[in-house]
């Protein structure tokens, strides 16, 4: 077997074991990087430093020195993180070739856990869609299927994994950004309970919406990964001080799990509409009929007011989006336009070559949404929305451990299909939006290929907020159930490309 299609668990006890070097299995990400990325364009940077990095984590092996469960094991990240010695763009122009002074606390949390960055991925500007279409350097391409999106706005993370050219991915979540992505690619992606992760030195898009996770292809590999990241962080004023489970343990026992007995699963009405794709319904329903020969018990549960869940979040986030893009003013740091003029001048030239057209569009809904005289009409009422799926939240939880939905209404979609049609891309994360809007944790996995299309469907567990670890365990067996069914992993192997 190919070290580039090892899970990052199988291949970090490869290397603790000694039987594979840190350095052999960054260079053969390297080279699958160089072999397949100018077709998946999966990654804006490659990292320079990876080989001495890995060369690092074998000398520190080598000398007994003691190491966490991943050292040595590569990683690729979200071109929103900020990160040394690399270039951290979010995807803008306005941020072309900016080196940041500064790791953000997962990247440095990643590399003192001796975890070796790859280099940074594609993503949209900002954060802002759901393809990654949005990206001023261009689209990155679903390894299932070139002529489709991989997903957004953290489409390079996803298709990293998705493509093997990384075991491990981090991303950022708004609104669906790891989940939605993970849905249309066949790879698994988490949003932690908000404030479990820190976000000093991501960039913000939404601040009481944004959350760090991981992206991988196997639920156990996304709780090791979170196992690293999740930690207080003074720095960051909305992390939390909670004493976190092992998540890999959860992983772990899940997969062991004989059954499901006692374990209540909402299936949340609103989010199971009858308007989604007919092949990722099916695999969706066949996916309960697992859990419940297992011994779950499925529940279905209403929850009134995600209803406008979408239309909250779209009056939020851009709200949130134009107060923090307020920093790029062409004077302290990013791109400045080469004018004549008064400081306004230089600022609007330089925001109008350096934003894209999406971004734009969020920045005056935003703005017009906090102005005088319709703050409260717009802004204040989404707030009072997002107050009432919060409260749909708790009650769905005491009828349930977990809920459930499609991770994302359709397979993925053909380039340009949707890219002139706001309303028809913001719904791709209709059911992913309220999780964000209430803070609680999400996971996407895959749960097989739609029959009409044969590209990949994602299955969405949320639980309540702190409880994580519910996610790993119930995503575990699942995904175990699944490759006793299917007889391998839906990933086993790298796709034609």
């Amino acid at each position: 077997m190919s070290l580039t299609t090892l899970t990052a668990a199988a291949l970090a006890e490869k290397l603790a074991s000694g039987e594979v070097s840190s350095v052999e299995a960054t260079q053969a990400h390297l080279d699958r990087i160089a072999a397949v990325d100018g077709d998946v364009h999966a990654f804006l940077h490659v990292n320079e430093s990876a080989l001495s990095a890995a060369a690092e984590v074998d000398a520190q092996r080598a000398a007994g020195a003691p190491l966490g469960p991943l050292a040595g094991v590569p990683i690729a990240i979200k071109d929103v993180l900020c990160t040394i010695g690399m270039p951290s763009t979010a995807g803008s122009k306005i941020l072309e070739g900016w080196i940041p002074p500064y790791d953000a606390t997962p990247v440095a949390l990643l590399r003192s856990a001796g975890v070796i960055p790859l280099g940074k991925t594609n993503m949209d500007e900002f954060a802002m869609g759901s393809s990654t279409e949005h990206s001023a350097y261009g689209p990155t391409r679903n390894p299932w299927d070139l002529g489709r999106i991989p997903g957004g706005s953290g489409g390079g993370s996803a298709a990293a994994v998705a493509a093997f050219e990384a075991p491990l991915a981090l991303g950022s979540d708004t609104g669906g950004s790891i989940r939605q992505p993970a849905a249309v690619t066949g790879s698994v992606g988490v949003k932690p309970t908000y404030g479990g992760v820190s976000r000093y030195g991501a960039i913000a898009l939404a601040s009481s919406l944004d959350q760090v996770g991981p992206v991988t292809r196997s639920v156990l590999d996304a709780a090791l990964l979170h196992d690293v990241i999740g930690k207080h962080d003074p720095r960051d004023s909305t992390s939390l001080k909670h004493e976190w489970p092992s998540f890999a343990a959860a992983a772990r026992e899940g997969a062991r799990a004989e059954s499901l007995k006692g374990l209540r699963v909402g299936v949340v009405k609103e989010l199971d509409s009858p308007g989604f794709q007919a092949g990722v319904s099916q695999r969706f329903h066949e996916a309960l009929e697992l859990l419940t020969a297992a011994g779950a018990e499925i529940v279905e549960v209403s929850a009134p007011h995600f209803e406008y869940a979408v239309a909250a979040y779209y009056v939020i986030l851009p709200a949130e989006a134009s107060s923090n893009l307020a920093k790029f003013d062409s004077v302290r740091f990013g791109m400045r336009a080469a004018v004549s003029g008064t400081v306004e001048d230089v600022m609007a030239a330089t925001r109008e070559a350096g934003f894209g057209p999406e971004v734009k569009r969020r920045i005056i809904l935003g703005t017009y949404a906090l102005s005088a005289g319709y703050y409260d009409a717009y802004y204040g009422s989404a707030q009072k929305v997002r107050t009432l799926i919060q409260r749909d939240f708790a009650s769905a939880f005491e009828q349930a451990d977990v809920l459930v939905s499609p991770a994302a209404p359709t397979t993925a979609f053909t380039f340009g299909e949707k890219i002139d049609d706001p309303l028809a891309m913001y719904l791709n994360d209709v059911t992913t939006i309220p999780a964000n809007l209430a803070g609680v944790p999400g996971m996407g996995l895959p749960i097989g290929l739609a029959p009409e299309d044969g590209l990949p469907v994602g299955f969405q567990i949320m639980a309540p907020a702190r409880e994580d670890a519910r996610l790993y365990a119930l995503g575990a067996t699942l995904e175990r159930l699944l490759e006793e069914k299917w007889g391998h992993p839906l990933l086993s192997e790298a796709p034609e490309l």
